[in-house]
């Protein structure tokens, strides 16, 4: 299993974060493994939302489904391919003068393949590295973690 963890303060309120990083219709925007997102099912983020995300890695497109709802606080999203399972935990917390926003991203391979896990740990180092700095940048935010 790999899995990439960041946190940013903004000072957006919670609700419009949440917003902004929720609606995986914006993930090219900053992540520059993703080529498209477009949403299928529902209307912005949501208990029924779905979006097929086309990654630049192999040009394939994965769709994502809502697992799990909470907005303005949180989203779970899950996309099923081939050779591994994506899980993504996004979630808003309330500041002072702003937000935090937790990105927390998940691969698991089938046990078959998880001898390549030190392997996918390194590359969705570099993955997680380049989108979090895309999500710093739309957020005008600063690191927690």
């Amino acid at each position: 299993m790999a899995r990439y963890t960041t946190s940013i303060r903004c000072d957006l309120a919670p609700a419009e974060a949440f917003s902004l990083v929720a609606d995986l219709a914006n993930l090219e925007q900053w992540d520059p493994g993703v080529v498209s997102s477009v949403q299928t099912t529902g209307v912005g983020p949501g208990p029924q939302a779905e979006y097929d995300v086309t990654i630049s890695a192999g040009r394939m497109t994965l769709r994502y489904v809502t697992t799990e709802f909470s907005g303005p606080r949180s989203v779970t999203y899950e996309a099923n391919a081939p050779l591994f399972t994506s899980v993504d935990v996004i979630s808003v917390r309330p500041e002072e003068s702003g937000s935090v926003v937790t990105y927390d991203a998940t691969l698991r391979l089938p046990l078959l393949l998880r001898l390549g896990d030190p392997l996918l740990r390194l590359v969705f180092r570099r993955v997680g590295d380049a989108a979090a700095g895309g999500l710093r940048t739309m957020l005008d935010g600063r690191f927690v973690s």
